[in-house]
């Protein structure tokens, strides 16, 4: 049994989320997704790079299994796109509402009840001649989200900011960290774009969770058999505002499930504490 299929603990119910980079959801899809769903059983799942249209997805199959889906997809066919499912309805959603990233279908923000979903897919900067030209475009767009994320933060809301950062925060998030320091997804100002991050108030729940442990990953190249042998990078992450973080008590990467070169990336919170009652 793999932890994403754990039941959970018995009394009041954690809340569990998962992200995904699915690479193409139909191709996912043929490649065993639905029945991943109704294995993991997520309440609120962030899907990057769906690469389709909703009109050319299983949509009603995903409505039976109980989910909410919106879905955010980039103007070109075949291109990047989010995707959000949840089993409670957002009170609302919204995009980032920045042409130039909303044209790619980048980022959902899910309003619910007591927190805020942020499903992002950060843009590659290797750029199409692997020249590192799309760094500025990905760094612009990584403030453009905090930006928003930290409007929320002031709001007082808890606040999951979820996806593929395209970024290795540090050398124990890939296995060949050494040849790749002038690599797009682990270039120092990339790097330190995560930095920020926990500068602003979140925290990297995973690590927290896993301090100081190598190995694991949530990405790896198709090629030469990187993932048999594990040589991969982690740069699918849950930044999770520090006043929830303390209530994220499991966080996994599954990375025994297939249908892309990522895997889902898991994390349970826990209820709220319930109010003291005052003594009469």
């Amino acid at each position: 049994m793999s932890e994403a299929s754990e039941p959970r603990r018995q009394g009041r119910r954690r809340t569990r989320f998962a992200i995904w980079n699915v690479n193409g959801l139909r191709s996912c899809v043929g490649k065993g997704f639905v029945q991943w769903l109704a294995r993991a059983k997520p309440d609120v799942l962030g899907l990057q790079e769906v690469r389709a249209f909703p009109d050319a997805l299983p949509v009603a199959e995903f409505a039976a299994m109980g989910y909410m889906c919106a879905f955010n997809p980039a103007q070109k066919p075949g291109y990047s796109g989010t995707a959000v499912f949840s089993i409670a309805e957002p009170k609302a959603l919204r995009k980032l509402d920045i042409p130039r990233f909303d044209r790619e279908g980048r980022v959902q923000v899910a309003d619910f009840e007591e927190f805020v979903f942020l499903n992002a897919y950060f843009p590659k900067g290797s750029g199409s001649e692997r020249d590192n030209s799309r760094v500025p475009y990905k760094l612009a767009f990584d403030v453009a989200v905090r930006d928003l994320a930290r409007k929320y933060l002031r709001e007082g809301r808890h606040v999951i900011v979820a996806g593929d950062f395209n970024t290795a925060h540090t050398n124990l998030d890939l296995k060949n960290w050494k040849t790749n320091a002038k690599t797009s997804g682990f270039l120092p100002e990339e790097r330190a774009s995560v930095d920020m991050w926990l500068h602003a108030g979140f925290r990297d729940v995973f690590r927290d969770l896993h301090r100081g442990e190598e190995g694991h990953y949530s990405w790896w190249s198709q090629r030469q058999g990187a993932r048999a042998r594990n040589v991969g990078w982690r740069i699918d992450y849950f930044l999770v505002s520090a006043s929830l973080a303390p209530r994220v008590k499991r966080a996994w990467i599954d990375k025994r499930v297939r249908g892309s070169d990522h895997c889902p990336v898991l994390i349970e919170i826990a209820p709220a504490p319930a109010k003291k009652r005052r003594a009469r």
